[in-house]
C-alpha cells in the first residue's frame, strides 16, 4: 500500500496534483516496493469528489476500485467519534444527529479535506458511488463490512489477481481510530435514521442488484 498512509494520499482530490502523472505518483508513493504484485491506495475522501474518479482514470486507467460500506446508521456513530477524539465535534452525539437531520453544519475547508460533520449526508452511499460506477463500470467492487470475513478476504483478494491465502503484516493493518465501547443511539433517533436512509438504501439495493447487509428503513 502507499506509504505515508497517514495521513491518506488523497492525490485524485487535487486537478493541480494529478497533472504530475503517474510517474510522480509511484515515485512518491510507493518508492518502498519491490517484487508487489499489485499497488494500491486507500484515500477514503474520493468518494465524495465525484470528479476524483475521472482523475485517477486519467492517471491510472482501469485499476481495480474497491469501496467498503457498513450500516449508515452505525458508521454515523463511528463519523461522530472521529470528529470528537480530533477536536473537530463538541456537540453530544445525538445532538450532532439531530441537528444533521435539520440540515448541513458549517465546516471550515482549510482544516479537513471533507466536511466532519456530513454525519448522515456521508451515509447516501448511492449518491457518492454513481460517478465512480460512472467511470469504472467495469471494475468497481462494493464489499460490506458486515459480511467480512477469511472466506470474503480471499475471494476479494482471488478478484484483484493476488494470493488468497494472504496475510497483511500487523503493521500494514489499519490502527482504530477510535477506543472504548460506542455510544447508543435512543430508539426514537434510530427510527428517524432509519427513515432518512431508506430512500437511498432502496436505490443503492437496486443499483448492487442485491439486499443489503443491514435492516432498511
Amino acid at each position: 500500500m502507499a506509504q505515508p498512509a497517514r495521513p491518506e494520499p488523497k492525490v485524485f482530490l487535487s486537478p493541480d496534483i494529478v497533472k504530475r502523472g503517474l510517474e510522480w505518483y509511484e515515485s512518491t508513493y510507493f518508492a518502498h516496493t519491490t517484487t508487489e504484485s499489485l499497488l494500491g491506495e486507500k484515500s477514503t475522501s474520493y468518494l465524495e469528489d465525484g470528479a476524483a474518479a475521472e482523475r485517477a482514470a486519467a492517471v491510472l486507467g482501469g485499476v481495480p476500485i474497491v469501496v467498503q460500506l457498513r450500516d449508515p446508521v452505525i458508521r454515523t456513530v463511528s463519523n461522530w467519534r472521529f470528529s470528537s477524539a480530533n477536536g473537530l465535534e463538541q456537540r453530544p452525539l445525538e445532538q450532532a444527529l439531530a441537528d444533521n437531520l435539520q440540515g448541513p453544519t458549517q465546516w471550515q475547508p482549510g482544516r479537513t479535506s471533507v466536511s466532519p460533520y456530513a454525519y448522515l449526508e456521508r451515509g447516501r452511499y448511492v449518491d457518492y458511488l454513481q460517478p465512480w460506477f460512472a467511470v469504472f463500470a467495469a471494475t468497481v467492487r462494493v464489499e460490506f463490512l458486515e459480511e467480512q470475513s477469511d472466506a470474503s478476504l480471499a475471494a476479494l483478494y482471488d478478484a484483484l489477481g493476488v494470493d488468497a491465502t494472504f496475510v497483511p503484516r500487523r503493521s500494514d493493518r489499519p490502527a482504530r481510530q477510535s477506543e472504548g465501547p460506542a455510544p447508543t443511539l435512543s430508539p426514537e433517533l434510530q427510527a428517524r435514521l432509519r427513515e432518512y436512509f431508506g430512500p437511498a438504501d432502496k436505490r443503492l439495493a437496486e443499483l448492487l442488484n442485491r439486499d443489503l447487509p443491514w435492516a432498511p428503513g
